[in-house]
């Protein structure tokens, strides 16, 4: 199985979520769907892979990967460009502090 970095399964998931939830401007927010026997890989070209994944090398698949913080956002850029964020991004009131209006 090719080794990505955990970054790099962040930013294909991230990509997925965004591009799902972009035609629904205003709409509820869902969670995303994850599965846990795939990887998620944003490459060099900047597009997104998903890999199905086999529990033989869960051992390295391991090395250097970091869990992902709570509160984390994932975007991508005006330039395109895939960022994330992490601290708060909800108002008080649950509304997505980065919202239209």
């Amino acid at each position: 199985m090719t080794r990505f970095s955990t970054k790099t399964l962040l930013a294909a998931v991230a990509l997925t979520a965004l591009a799902t939830a972009a035609g629904a401007q205003g709409a509820a927010p869902t969670p995303w769907v994850l599965s846990p026997d795939m990887g998620y890989g944003y490459g060099k070209d900047g597009k997104t892979y998903s890999y199905k994944m086999g529990t033989g090398n869960a051992k390295e698949l391991l090395k250097g990967a970091k869990k992902v913080p709570k509160e984390t956002l994932f975007f991508i850029g005006t330039n395109g460009q895939l960022y994330m964020r992490t601290g708060p991004y909800l108002e008080g009131d649950g509304k997505f502090k980065f919202g239209p209006g």
